[in-house]
């Protein structure tokens, strides 16, 4: 009660527990897994797309030392971008749909990926080089054989890092003007925070399930990195 007899209301904060943040989980399943789809679909396109490129380009540094001093500056300096500054120029060029936010989320992971690449295929054993050359094996033949699954530990080594990349590319993407995905859900969950902690419940749980495919794809391909690392 203030002078005058009049009740003074006081407004009500957010609730940001986890509890509640667990009840919107339940109470708007088809919502967020709606969002979290899209938000699934556009990393893993992005990523895939960073992928073989990223393989492709690590491929051609590790062909030369001429062709890598020259092309590496220009790779770290587009690496060094800050990627949220894309966001606007990306969706002035490409528009409001899905296309902007793949393309973030390539410019994401591209760097570490062709980084790993690039070591992995530049580190081959020496005695697998001598054989190659003992058995005059042509450079594609060397190179599909012995240099890529040399390279093998380390490209998973970079995938395994571009992924959380890839999903926090997705959620930049949709930050800045996007209409759909779990950053969009963000973005426009206003004062409701119980919400927007839902979302980052479910970012955090696709980029562990995601980490963990990746380990399993990585067991399977490269089954003796079991042996050779503690």
């Amino acid at each position: 009660m203030v002078g005058g007899g009049r009740r003074v209301r006081h407004r009500r904060l957010p609730d940001p527990r986890p509890t509640r943040s667990c009840r919107r989980l339940q109470a708007w399943p088809g919502y967020l897994a709606g969002h979290t789809w899209a938000t699934l679909a556009e990393a893993l396109a992005g990523f895939a797309l960073a992928a073989a490129s990223g393989l492709l380009l690590g491929a051609v540094l590790a062909s030369s030392r001429l062709v890598a001093a020259a092309l590496m500056p220009s790779l770290l300096a587009v690496a060094a971008v800050p990627k949220p500054s894309l966001a606007p120029v990306l969706q002035s060029m490409l528009g409001f749909g899905m296309t902007p936010r793949v393309v973030m989320v390539w410019a994401m992971c591209l760097f570490p990926i062709t980084l790993a690449a690039h070591a992995g295929l530049s580190q081959t054993p020496a005695e697998l080089a001598e054989l190659a050359r003992a058995m005059c094996a042509s450079r594609l033949r060397t190179l599909r054989t012995i240099r890529l699954p040399a390279a093998l530990p380390a490209v998973f080594v970079g995938l395994k890092q571009a992924l959380p990349l890839a999903v926090i590319g997705a959620v930049v993407g949709e930050l800045f003007g996007g209409t759909e995905g779990l950053g969009f859900v963000i973005a426009t969950a206003g004062t409701d925070a119980a919400l927007a902690f839902a979302a980052i419940v479910l970012l955090a749980a696709m980029t562990i399930a995601l980490h963990s495919l990746a380990k399993h794809a990585e067991t399977l391909l490269v089954p003796w990195i079991r042996h050779t690392t503690s």
